[in-house]
C-alpha cells in the first residue's frame, strides 16, 4: 500500500497494489497493522456501501459532529466518483480549504478523512458504487452538513446541477457554520 500525502495535512490518498495476471487482479484492501502503519487513531466499526443510479447524484458535504464525529476510508469500487473533503477543524491552517480526487474501480484508489472535515462525492458514471469504512457508528442526533454548492468555497464539481436531496441543498454555508471541531496536530506530523 502506497502513502500519498496531499496539500492539506492529515488527509491522505492510499494506493493498494493491485497484481493483475490473465485472470484478472488480486490486492490487498485493508490489513489491520495499517491502522497504526498509517496513524489512525482509532479502529474502524462500521463499513457502508453505496449505489448511485445516475451521473451528477452529489452525496455531502456531511460529518458527525463530536463526541460522535467520524473517520473515513472511502473508496469506488464500480463506477467513479469525484471526492472531496473540507476541512472544518477551528484553528486548522488549512481550515475552510478542500481537496478532491477521482476514486474509481479502475484507479483502486483509497481516501482518507480523519474526523473534523465535511465530505461529499459525485457520481461520474451511472451504477457508481462506493465503499467507506468509518471509525464511529451512524448517529442521526450527530449529523451536520455544509452546503455543496457554497460560493465561500467555490468547489468545481464536474456535474452542474447534481442531483441533491433536500437535505444536502439546506446545510448552511461555512460562513454562518458554528463549526464542532478543534484542530489537533496529528501524531502523524
Amino acid at each position: 500500500m502506497r502513502v500519498i500525502a496531499t496539500a492539506i495535512p492529515d488527509l491522505l490518498v492510499l494506493e493498494p497494489v493491485r497484481q493483475p495476471d490473465a485472470r484478472g487482479f488480486f490486492m490487498e484492501t485493508w490489513r489491520a497493522e495499517w491502522q497504526a502503519r498509517f496513524g489512525f487513531a482509532r479502529p474502524f466499526v462500521q463499513d457502508n456501501h453505496a449505489r448511485s443510479d445516475l451521473r451528477g447524484v452529489l452525496r455531502g458535504l456531511h460529518f458527525q459532529a463530536p463526541p460522535k464525529d467520524q473517520g473515513k476510508l472511502i473508496w469506488a469500487s464500480r463506477g467513479a466518483v469525484y471526492d472531496v473533503a473540507v476541512d472544518l477543524r477551528r484553528g486548522s491552517p488549512s481550515f475552510g480549504r478542500w481537496h478532491s480526487l477521482i476514486l474509481s474501480g479502475e484507479n483502486s484508489l483509497r481516501f482518507y478523512i480523519p474526523p473534523g472535515f465535511a465530505h461529499g462525492y459525485m457520481a461520474l458514471e451511472t451504477g457508481s458504487e462506493v465503499q467507506y469504512k468509518v471509525d464511529a457508528y451512524y448517529a442521526p442526533e450527530a449529523e451536520g452538513g455544509l452546503r455543496w454548492d457554497d460560493p465561500g468555497l467555490g468547489i468545481s464539481w464536474p456535474a452542474i446541477p447534481p442531483l441533491v436531496s433536500e437535505k444536502d441543498a439546506e446545510w448552511p454555508l461555512l460562513q454562518t457554520l458554528r463549526s464542532p471541531f478543534a484542530y489537533a496536530p496529528s501524531p502523524r506530523r
